[in-house]
């Protein structure tokens, strides 16, 4: 579940006022970054400005949706009276497009989401703020729930702004606030290749997993594998920065997915399972060395192919964090909900998710990594850490991997510890906690809002076949 509380973009350089509910959805694109599709958002509101956001795919089964409701409300209320104090009101959309055989498309989605619409406005309401909208979004129309009045909100719907034509789109542009694609594109950056690729890459990594695992088996120190991991990782990122650049973002993975072999991909997918290459690997954080990591470690994610989907984990983590280093928080809420869809007991990424979440600065997971690079490059004898610390469950990628039976690797995920970049999080976490803690002068006992219990976002449940952003 996506849970922002700043702003996106440059906001804070241009004001504008919004009074119709056509304005309010014409406006969601540009509070979030991107363009929601099949998804719940609910905005809060502080008297008249915006605040907190939290967003969550629609779940496919109804009965699923009391959960969701209750869930949202609590998470997006609660994380706003933990930063802001309690917002005034709530504003709810439900994006969603019919399929394209139904009849009267836009009025089925509308009736299909109304119980849906219905339980938002009931859970905020036991929270004590008001939702004083509630819009449905489909097929470039909108319609309101809580209008009753057909003269202002129609039956067919009313149209949504055209892209670029509304005071709002030109507001955003004069600010300097870019709308990024919808959500499925940014997904299909990010996930699976569903191409001819996936034969050759697939045997790929079957060789390349007989070839690994033998050696680990075999007493291979841990270091050799990491140094040919790190090693091979850096001549494919010298060879992508050496391209030529796409603006484009199909024609730009395409020629990424050129410029990366079977056998590379393979080799770097299986060594990043080791959560101490991963760290190492996550050093490439800032800057041009950061942009050119971030596509390789998109590239990655698309080859974890066919068995290997659960490799992903790592690539895509690693695609998060740089992201979030980088300022691209939109890419970042995406690529670790992905991350958690494949292992939701991947600890980098749930506690990225849960920083990313309770909007804590990036700065000390990179503080913590800078030094952990000075600190080898000052005594390059000295190993980093202990071989005996790791995360989750390392794969090693055989065929027993993809039937469901995890193989450890030395020194990786199998092992208990956390890692140094991990570590760098829940210090982080932690401070913040004491801090809030201090400031409301809260003692032992959870805070509470309108007679319930504000659950805070720390934990990971799957809903129908969604999976909640804003809970690691």
């Amino acid at each position: 579940m996506t849970n922002h509380i700043e702003p996106v973009g440059a906001t804070g350089a241009a004001k504008i006022t919004l009074r119709t509910a056509g304005e309010l959805a014409e406006a969601l694109p540009y509070l979030l970054g991107f363009r929601p599709d099949d998804s719940i958002v609910l905005v809060a509101l502080y008297k008249g400005r915006f605040g907190g956001r939290v967003r969550l795919g629609i779940p496919e089964r109804p009965e699923d949706w009391p959960a969701v409701a209750q869930e949202l409300a609590h998470c997006l209320i609660g994380g706003c009276e933990r930063r802001d104090g309690r917002p005034d009101s709530v504003v709810a959309f439900l994006c969603q497009d019919a399929p394209a055989q139904a009849w009267a498309p836009g009025q089925t989605v509308v009736e299909h989401l109304r119980p849906l619409a219905q339980l938002l406005r009931t859970e905020c309401g036991a929270l004590d703020v008001p939702v004083t909208e509630a819009l449905c979004l489909s097929g470039g129309r909108y319609w309101s729930y809580c209008c009753p009045r057909p003269d202002c909100c129609p039956p067919e719907g009313s149209v949504i702004a055209a892209d670029g034509t509304s005071v709002m789109a030109a507001t955003a542009a004069f600010a300097g606030i870019h709308v990024r694609a919808s959500v499925a594109e940014l997904k299909a950056r990010l996930a699976p290749l569903q191409t001819a690729l996936v034969a050759d890459q697939t045997r790929a990594l079957d060789a390349a997993a007989m070839e690994l695992v033998p050696r680990i088996f075999s007493g291979v120190p841990r270091e050799e594998v990491e140094a040919e991991t790190l090693d091979l990782a850096r001549l494919v990122l010298r060879r992508l920065a050496d391209a030529p650049g796409a603006d484009d973002a199909l024609d730009a993975d395409l020629r990424d997915d050129e410029l990366l072999a079977h056998d590379e991909a393979a080799a770097l997918i299986l060594g990043l399972q080791d959560r101490m290459t991963r760290d190492r690997a996550a050093e490439w954080m800032e800057g041009e060395e950061a942009v050119v990591a971030l596509r390789l470690w998109r590239a990655l994610a698309r080859r974890c192919v066919g068995g290997y989907g659960e490799h992903a984990a790592a690539p895509l983590t690693l695609a998060g964090w740089v992201a979030w280093s980088l300022g691209d928080t939109v890419e970042a809420d995406q690529a670790l909900e992905m991350a958690l869809g494949v292992d939701p007991h991947y600890k980098f990424a749930r506690l990225l998710n849960q920083a990313r979440a309770e909007g804590v600065d990036p700065e000390p997971v990179r503080r913590s990594l800078r030094e952990m690079r000075e600190s080898r490059e000052t005594d390059p004898g000295e190993p980093a850490e202990s071989a005996t610390t790791g995360e989750g469950t390392s794969r090693a990628g055989s065929g027993d991997a993809r039937r469901g039976q995890a193989l450890a690797v030395p020194g990786g995920a199998a092992d208990p510890g956390v890692s140094r970049a991990a570590r760098g999080l829940e210090a982080a976490l932690r401070r913040r906690g004491e801090r809030e803690r201090r400031s409301s002068g809260a003692g032992t006992r959870p805070g509470r809002t309108g007679g319930r219990e504000v659950r805070r976002p720390v934990g990971r449940r799957r809903i129908g076949r969604r999976r909640a952003r804003g809970e690691g």
